[in-house]
C-alpha cells in the first residue's frame, strides 16, 4: 500500500465513508489541492481543473459503479504520480 496514495485518499474522502465520488474528487481537488500540493501530498501538476479531475476520476473507476475503491484510487495515481 503507498502511504501517499492512502494520506490522499483520506483527504479527499469528504464524507469518510471510505470511498470517493466524482463530485468528493472535483470538490476536494479544487479546495485541497493546492495545500496537498504545498505539503508535498500531491504533485503541483496533480491540481486541476473539474475536467481533469473527472478524467482521473474515470480513469480509475474500472469497475464503473461511480464511486473509487482506495484500490483503484491507489493503482490510478500510483500510475499517474509514480509513486
Amino acid at each position: 500500500m503507498s502511504a501517499k496514495a492512502r494520506k490522499l485518499f483520506d483527504a479527499l474522502d469528504l464524507n469518510g465513508d471510505g470511498v470517493l465520488t466524482r463530485a468528493e474528487v472535483i470538490s476536494a481537488l479544487r479546495s485541497k489541492g493546492p495545500t496537498l500540493a504545498a505539503t508535498g501530498d500531491l504533485p503541483f501538476w496533480g491540481v486541476s481543473d473539474a475536467d481533469t479531475s473527472s478524467a482521473l476520476f474515470d480513469r480509475a473507476n474500472l469497475d464503473g459503479d461511480g464511486v473509487l475503491t482506495f484500490e483503484e484510487f491507489e493503482r490510478e495515481v500510483d500510475r499517474r504520480f509514480g509513486w
